[in-house]
């Protein structure tokens, strides 16, 4: 697909690696309306997941809410989020499927029966799916306002879902903040991150927002990002959401060293909007990493902006 001009969109062939296609209330507006939003873009694919997490509406709430922050209603696990993904994907004709890459995570990562939910979505649903993501870990206010115990990457029962990954060779896009909200001083969860990096070594990792969530911050950020990707070969990082905004590109001015760092490990970085069910913001959305994009090398910028994206999620259909 080659550059669009004259529209609102990247000038570079693009693929979305962190595309939600549900909100926080499980609605969507379809697949359809979204393939309509990346040609616009200029997305030639996406990896889609849905929110493993619906929002609530308390009795004592007088409005509904349209976020998860919006109230302090609680979220629950919502597992038929799969089912509702592989029929969306199912209504699409074969050419309009085969740029999307689906990813499983209606499972509650707490539970050691997890690994069963999988299971069976691929045995209802087969032949469609390239990963198993986002995972919701430590993520900001969402970890509280979440019933049960709050989810860790490190958590007992993520063992046997990491074992599933490795057996289907399937990638997995966590979201696990390197601190806690307010926390400011130290990244007081990175040793949640090494323990699991550690303990399955072969599993291909995606850190998501490279473990940066609203309200988390840490001092030597970078730092710690890239000691990551040296000590770890099987980790990626995807570069969505606000990582981009405050960090790589703070008020619109691009940071030399993150600038080194995707040159260096561009095979292991790649872009997403973050865009959840609001598909009319992709085009926008995708068209801000250009500026990103122009200051790497030719090679390292095909790699960023598709490469790595479509090494990690088109492989695979279970």
């Amino acid at each position: 697909m080659g550059a669009l001009r004259g529209m609102l969109g990247s000038k570079y062939r693009c693929i979305d690696a962190h595309l939600h296609v549900v909100d926080f209330l499980q609605d969507t507006k379809g697949l359809q309306h979204c393939l309509h939003y990346m040609d616009k873009g200029n997305i030639s694919h996406a990896s889609i997941f849905g929110l493993p997490v619906s929002k609530g509406w308390e009795s004592w709430e007088r409005h509904p809410p349209e976020y998860y922050l919006a109230d302090d209603s609680k979220c629950y696990y919502y597992s038929a989020v799969d089912a509702f993904l592989a029929m969306e994907l199912r209504a699409l004709d074969p050419s309009q499927q085969a740029r999307f890459f689906p990813m499983i995570g209606g499972f509650n990562p707490c539970d050691k029966f997890a690994y069963k939910h999988i299971e069976r979505i691929i045995r209802y649903f087969p032949g469609i799916w390239h990963g198993v993501g986002e995972i919701l870990f430590r993520h900001d206010d969402l970890t509280n306002l979440t019933y049960g115990d709050p989810s860790r990457c490190n958590h007992p029962a993520m063992d046997s879902i990491f074992d599933l990954c490795l057996e289907h060779e399937f990638p997995i896009c966590i979201h696990q903040n390197i601190t806690s909200v307010g926390t400011k001083t130290y990244p007081k969860w990175l040793h949640e991150v090494e323990e699991t990096f550690n303990r399955h070594p072969k599993v291909q990792f995606v850190w998501a927002h490279c473990g940066i969530s609203r309200g988390v911050y840490t001092p030597l950020y970078y730092q710690i990002v890239k000691r990551i990707l040296e000590h770890y070969g099987n980790i990626c990082v995807d570069l969505s959401w606000i990582v981009y905004d405050e960090f790589i590109c703070p008020k619109g001015v691009l940071d030399d060293h993150w600038l080194e760092l995707c040159e260096g490990y561009s095979d292991r970085v790649c872009i997403g909007t973050d865009v959840v069910n609001r598909f009319e913001y992709l085009p926008a959305t995708i068209q801000k990493y250009d500026m990103f994009l122009d200051a790497l090398s030719e090679s390292a910028r095909e790699d960023v902006a598709w490469k790595t994206a479509f090494r990690l999620y088109s492989p695979v259909r279970a």
